[in-house]
């Protein structure tokens, strides 16, 4: 399956019903009287989200979504029936925006979560509805109420505990299919991952979600490369794993330009917890990789994101995910910043009213 994270729709909800002008015409019965009935609301539009779904391909083959108008009303009080909705179904995660793309709708986080877009428009009145004391034969219904019609934008935004981010060819992939079962594409050459992927990570008996986006290059928050637009899913993320490459030239300097497009991009991802690890170790000599610690180190030092308080600083990490050497502690130092936020976001939660 294609992975899609943005797509604008075109939604529009049902009009009204209209209502009816009738009388009631029986035999022997001389003053029938009004007996229109009034018409149905229309149908709306409401976004749904559902197990299943990890990406917006749907609606690249479909854009407009139109709700049923109500049923006119009919003779002998017969009111119309309700329009049918038409229900957007979306994956966890999913962003709803407003034609400007900045008004922020609806965010679907829970699966069942459903929300109205655009209500259906309200049924016409019969001409029963107008009968008075002083018009006992009204002969004028109200048309139905006209629907509500706009462009959305929907944006996916993955839900994982933890991200890696990194400059091309940086070992992400690698270490993604190492410690997980997802099987990404993974070459010598940059930008062999086009689009995010998440894999399931066990350590100490506990499990959380991983979250590998498309390397980032200098000045990708001003369109190079892939851009930035990835990092969106790693906005919900509780930590990230930083891999700079032992082979790049720099260490330091791969470092810097990561963070200063972390910064660029905004959202807070500057200042997530930070674990960062010398990668592919085992394809450079010892020599080398103390010497790009070292400048990791200078590098950390002056654009790594601040400790919180009363917390150390983590030590600079090494890893090779092709020998395995070091991955276990990258993992358990994630685990620990994923379950601190865990027992945050339990914490937040409101308590569950007591009923006997």
């Amino acid at each position: 399956m294609k992975f899609l994270d943005q797509a604008r729709v075109y939604i529009r909800s049902g009009d009204g019903g209209a209502g009816c002008v009738s009388f009631r015409r029986e035999k022997f019965i001389e003053f029938g009287g009004p007996d229109g009935g009034d018409g149905g609301r229309g149908g709306d539009v409401a976004a749904e989200c559902v197990e299943g779904l990890n990406t917006l391909i749907d609606y690249r083959y479909q854009q407009h979504f139109k709700a049923k108008t109500g049923t006119h009303g009919m003779g002998k009080n017969r009111a119309g029936g309700r329009g049918a909705d038409a229900v957007l179904k979306v994956p966890v995660g999913t962003q709803i925006f407003e034609e400007d793309g900045e008004t922020l709708i609806a965010d679907m986080t829970e699966v069942g979560q459903r929300v109205v877009l655009a209500r259906g428009g309200n049924g016409g009145f019969g001409n029963a509805y107008f009968k008075s004391s002083t018009n006992r034969a009204p002969r004028r219904a109200n048309p139905g109420e006209k629907g509500v019609e706009m462009e959305i934008w929907l944006r996916l935004k993955l839900i994982a505990d933890a991200g890696l981010v990194g400059l091309p060819n940086a070992g992400k992939s690698t270490f993604l299919a190492t410690v997980s079962a997802a099987r990404p594409k993974i070459a010598d050459y940059p930008f062999t991952t086009l689009h995010p992927g998440l894999g399931v990570v066990a350590v100490d008996g506990r499990e959380f979600v991983l979250a590998d986006i498309p390397g980032l290059i200098e000045g990708a928050h001003e369109g190079l490369g892939l851009g930035d637009r990835f990092l969106g899913h790693v906005e919900r993320c509780g930590a990230l794993l930083h891999l700079i490459d032992a082979t790049s030239e720099h260490a330091g300097k791969a470092y810097r330009i990561v963070r200063q497009e972390l910064q660029a991009y905004g959202a807070g991802l500057a200042e997530k917890p930070e674990v960062v690890a010398l990668s592919k170790i085992d394809a450079v000599d010892e020599e080398t990789a103390r010497q790009q610690a070292e400048r990791l180190r200078r590098a950390i030092a002056s654009y790594g994101p601040p400790s919180p308080a009363g917390e150390k600083r983590k030590p600079l990490l090494r890893l090779s995910s092709a020998s395995g050497a070091g991955v276990k502690e990258a993992l358990r130092a994630l685990l620990g910043y994923v379950n601190a936020r865990r027992i945050e976001s339990d914490a937040e939660k409101p308590t569950p009213a007591w009923r006997p």
